[in-house]
């Protein structure tokens, strides 16, 4: 049925009923919306009022005849052309990540991975085909970055960062969350550290003017040395992986940054009882069926950054993820 409403309202988001009832600014009758889209009336009839009962349009009846509009939840996040839309992580979990949940059972089955079944590929890392094509890798970062266009200034403002001016995002692909960190922290400088392919692929969507303290460094977080610090972030980083190598990584990181400096961990952090948050319990599943890692309670992430090196952790929960800043 979970998978079955996301579908709903993925359709709705790929036809356009939600930029359309944006741009019109109006509510308009079933009719209307379906010329308009060159779909089907009965089929969108029956889509509009599915995605009523989702609570993702609302309707108003008049003449005798039902007239759409978005809700506030659609204008924000379910429009295309929306400032904070999350049409590119739909895309991700419709194109790439439910397909694959057929090989569900065998991944609880086995405890590993399903990446070689589910893509057909020798490797045993889900990065190889995710970044195979540059149509998989942009549409890949655009998902990842959607996140943070949500969450991002909620996360960064949990803290008080100001104090790290020379920032290095590990992994942070296109750049979202490193926009957000620099408005919030006017006197900072931003570098992305990725794999080479990916900061090609931002490049090419190159930050405006004003965002040139953003910068991009080309490299493997795991072989190649990552960039002096004040503060690095991980930001949905090391749930990918398995504790060891997690703490490989964490270390890395330690020995690079600068006295006084620290690491800022973003991820969604596990109830200690392990009871929820059912967003994160949903996302560890996901996470068997194509990495070795999971999602992990916050003792779990204090053990990894002790391990690492890092003292004086403090923790702050959001809507939906959690922020964890250790220090050297």
């Amino acid at each position: 049925m979970f998978l079955f409403c996301f579908q709903i309202m993925f359709t709705a988001c790929e036809l356009g009923v939600f930029d359309l009832l944006l741009e019109s600014k109006e509510l308009l009758s079933s009719a209307v919306i379906a010329e308009r889209l060159g779909t089907s009336h009965i089929g969108l009839q029956r889509l509009l009022e599915a995605c009523v009962g989702l609570k993702l349009l609302r309707m108003e009846r008049k003449d005798n005849e039902g007239l759409f509009g978005n809700t506030d939840l659609a204008n924000l996040c379910l429009a295309k052309s929306s400032p904070r839309t999350q049409y590119n992580f739909m895309k991700l979990l419709s194109d790439i990540f439910y397909p694959g949940s057929q090989y569900l059972i065998d991944a609880v089955r086995e405890g590993k991975n399903q990446i070689q079944s589910l893509y057909a590929i020798a490797s045993n890392d889900p990065f190889e085909y995710v970044y195979s094509t540059e149509e998989r890798l942009q549409r890949f970062s655009s998902a990842m970055g959607d996140a943070w266009s949500l969450h991002g200034q909620e996360l960064l403002s949990a803290f008080d960062l100001s104090c790290f001016q020379v920032v290095c995002d590990v992994g942070g692909g296109n750049g979202a969350l490193a926009k957000e960190y620099i408005s919030l922290y006017p006197k900072a400088t931003v570098t992305i550290f990725d794999l080479p392919k990916v900061v090609e692929g931002a490049k090419k969507k190159s930050v405006s003017s004003e965002e040139c303290r953003i910068s991009f460094q080309g490299g493997d977080f795991f072989k190649d040395p990552v960039p002096e610090a004040d503060l690095y972030i991980l930001a949905r980083t090391l749930h990918d992986w398995d504790d060891d190598t997690c703490e490989q990584l964490l270390t890395k990181i330690y020995k690079a940054c600068k006295p006084g400096g620290g690491v800022l961990v973003l991820e969604t952090v596990i109830n200690e009882d392990r009871t929820g948050p059912f967003v994160g319990q949903i996302y560890s599943m996901m996470i068997m069926l194509f990495c070795d890692g999971k999602e992990r309670t916050q003792s779990e992430f204090n053990a990894l950054l002790n391990a690492a090196g890092f003292k004086e952790i403090q923790s702050k929960k959001g809507n939906n993820y959690g922020a964890i800043l250790g220090r050297k």
